[in-house]
């Protein structure tokens, strides 16, 4: 498709940047716009320096603001819709969450049959499709199998009713006649080299003497690394732009993982770390069964503190669930319908992601040895 251009949301975040980069590369590419709230400053230098690959026109302001979203859709050819407020841990007020993710998909899908954007990429979550129970095991599921989050947990339950927004906007008619496709696709728990995630589980550690946390000890999951998942946007847009694919995609969606080996996330944190000194925490924890029923009872307390005061659990049933589950899901649908392969092996994601901790470390370390008299 000759001069055409691409919008990504969410375009300065964790996934987004990873978008923007491998999109520079496709060919007959036009212009790049990089929407994001806020770009920080030594992203906003390496962009530029993606200037002479493609146009980048960056765009900062608010997916809930419709005039802007609106500017930011004319004359574009697809969207890729990657922003999102993420929170599995309930620190973001209920209503954020789904105006964004929710509303901000619906203002962004209107916006696209205005301008008449044929093409529209969503990113989902594994979280759309559970799990429910951490009695339940799921393993190497399919898409076939039509798994769906029954929580009403405002991530996951906002996430669920935006892809169905997405998926349910596939056919509408465009204002220039047109049609507009989409398709959704559902990343597993996405690590790499900037993860807010790992980040954070680092950053506790090494306030701890080192010592990360152990509590999803019986999970098993099957993490995707970063860059594997914005090559799978790279595959679902060239796909859904093809003819003879595209009417395969439409409407559907997909779950990307990659050859990362099935793990707790505990054993992840502690693969990507042990090389610089990080080990499990080995103190006793409860049962699960025991822990998810604390869950409910710090709920309970929550929902009566609620009229004079805003506590916090440090958990919930959703939190248990979600940390102790075995849920694993296969790929081969968007290897089937995508030509999706992994763009990185195992080998090399850990690699990228181990060095990248490595240099936290030492961020750590000048620290302390600036603060030390």
């Amino acid at each position: 498709m000759a001069g055409w251009s691409c919008l990504v949301t969410g375009a300065g975040g964790f996934l987004g940047q990873r978008i923007v980069r491998l999109l520079v590369e496709e060919r007959e590419l036009q212009e790049i716009r990089a929407l994001d709230k806020v770009f920080r400053p030594e992203l906003r230098e390496e962009f530029s320096k993606l200037q002479s690959k493609a146009k980048l026109t960056l765009l900062e302001g608010d997916i809930l603001d419709e005039q802007f979203v609106k500017r930011a859709c004319q004359g574009t050819s697809a969207v890729i819709h990657a922003a999102s407020v993420i929170d599995v841990f309930n620190l973001i007020p209920r209503e954020i969450i789904m105006n964004v993710n929710l509303k901000g998909t619906q203002i962004l899908l209107e916006a696209c049959a205005q301008a008449s954007v044929p093409t529209f990429i969503y990113t989902s979550t594994v979280e759309v499709a559970g799990p429910n129970s951490y009695r339940q095991i799921v393993q190497n599921a399919c898409e076939e199998e039509h798994l769906e989050t029954t929580w009403s947990e405002v991530y996951p339950c906002s996430k669920k009713l935006a892809e169905k927004a997405v998926l349910a906007a596939n056919g509408w008619a465009l204002k220039n006649g047109g049609t507009l496709y989409t398709c959704a696709l559902r990343p597993m728990f996405i690590y790499g080299e900037g993860s807010p995630f790992l980040f954070g589980f680092i950053d506790h550690a090494l306030k701890n003497n080192g010592v990360l946390p152990h509590n999803s000890k019986f999970s098993v999951v099957n993490p995707v690394y970063v860059g594997n998942v914005a090559w799978a946007h790279i595959l679902a847009l060239r796909a859904l732009q093809d003819p003879e694919k595209a009417p395969n995609i439409q409407g559907q969606f997909y779950y990307i993982s990659d050859d990362t080996p099935h793990q707790s996330y505990d054993d992840l944190n502690y693969t990507l770390g042990k090389e610089w000194g990080f080990c499990l925490d080995s103190s006793v924890s409860l049962p699960i069964a025991l822990k998810y029923w604390l869950g409910f009872l710090l709920e309970i307390v929550s929902f009566l503190l609620s009229p004079i005061y805003k506590y916090r659990p440090p958990f919930n049933r959703h939190i248990v669930t979600l940390l102790n589950s075995v849920f694993t899901f296969s790929y081969k649908k968007a290897q089937r319908d995508l030509g999706y392969e992994p763009l990185f092996s195992w080998e090399k994601a850990k690699q990228i992601t181990k060095e990248w901790v490595g240099s936290l470390v030492e961020q750590h370390k000048a620290v302390l040895k600036a603060k030390a008299p």
